[in-house]
């Protein structure tokens, strides 16, 4: 018995709670303040953000290791960081897109509309299982196709394993290893272009939805925020951003290589600089934390990086994650309505 009258093992147990307590609260802290200040932060802070969803876990060990040891102001540091993270994993402003997604529903009650189930899938330098694409387009009744990392052998495969026999219109730029990117319908696809000055072919595309309705549509791939990247990543998101023109009903598919963590995403969404916001469907579903990288490959914790974005008008449901064999990347599948009338 110590002479405050604690045993002599609480006392230790307490003082080990407290110096246990600065490794769990550093990090924490550390990518709380990239998260929550509006700046330009280099590489590694970007990179870093990306994980935040995970930080509600070192954040728990430290607000318990705060209480264990009694120190008054670790017990606030840590009642801090930990509602941060609340507020992160279930942020207010996410709702705002979904009540863009609700508004859109609303509309096409009033008139003639039309559903189609889009596929987005990294194709990880063309290594993917291009029999499982085909199956998974095949079960899931695909209707539209975004292949990031597209090569001309990823072409071939899909091509073999019957692709064109159950989306027989493309739009396609098939380049080596990580550029290429393409489209795939069950619907007439007329090619408008590619978005201008991004590392990786974006090709945008309309999609004919009959009655003179159409549907807009970018395979996205922005570079990812490594190395000397980081700016290239910045300016392929306002790229993909300024898509949003407002000509009518948009999806951008595939590998943004954000998460809705980051500012830059976050922005993208908001439609900030001028451009329309739009609506993230996982986001607006309430699957927002699923992960789709890295399926293979790294230890990391995984990840939301592939995307479904809409603009508001079109309403989304049966949102799905799926696994493919042979690349780092989930398929992410949305059924889309898009108003025609």
């Amino acid at each position: 018995m110590t002479a405050s009258g604690r045993p002599a093992g609480w006392r230790r147990t307490a003082t080990a709670c407290r110096w246990l307590f600065i490794p769990a609260a550093l990090p924490v802290a550390a990518v709380s303040a990239v998260r929550a200040v509006p700046a330009d932060w280099p590489v590694l802070g970007v990179q870093l953000v990306a994980f935040t969803p995970w930080l509600a876990v070192p954040a728990a060990a430290a607000l318990l290791m705060a209480f264990a040891g009694r120190s008054r102001w670790q017990q606030v540091l840590a009642t801090a960081l930990a509602a941060c993270q609340v507020f992160w994993l279930f942020p207010l402003d996410i709702r705002a897109p979904a009540a863009g997604a609700t508004a859109g529903a609303a509309a096409g009650a009033s008139g003639t509309s039309v559903s189609l189930v889009a596929m987005s899938i990294n194709t990880e330098l063309g290594g993917a299982d291009a029999g499982s694409i085909v199956a998974l387009v095949r079960d899931l009744h695909v209707d539209l196709l975004a292949v990031e990392e597209y090569t001309p052998e990823m072409a071939r495969k899909l091509m073999a394993a019957g692709l064109d026999d159950l989306l027989p219109h493309r739009v396609a730029q098939a380049r080596d290893r990580a550029a290429g990117s393409a489209i795939y319908s069950s619907y007439n696809l007329t090619a408008t272009g590619v978005l201008p000055d991004t590392r990786f072919a974006m090709p945008v595309a309309r999609l004919d939805l009959g009655s003179g309705a159409g549907l807009g549509v970018v395979a996205v791939h922005a570079l990812a925020p490594v190395g000397k990247g980081l700016s290239q990543w910045r300016s392929d998101l306002a790229a993909v951003a300024r898509a949003a023109d407002g000509s009518g009903p948009l999806l951008l598919a595939g590998d943004f290589n954000a998460t809705y963590d980051h500012r830059e995403f976050r922005d993208l969404l908001a439609g900030t600089g001028g451009n329309l916001p739009l609506v993230d469907v996982a986001a607006a579903v309430g699957s927002r934390l699923v992960p789709t990288w890295p399926m293979r490959g790294f230890r990391l914790p995984g990840i939301a990086l592939d995307h479904l974005v809409t603009s508001p008008d079109i309403r989304a449901s049966d949102y799905s994650v799926h696994r493919v064999g042979g690349t780092d990347h989930a398929a992410v599948a949305a059924t889309l309505t898009v108003r025609v009338s």
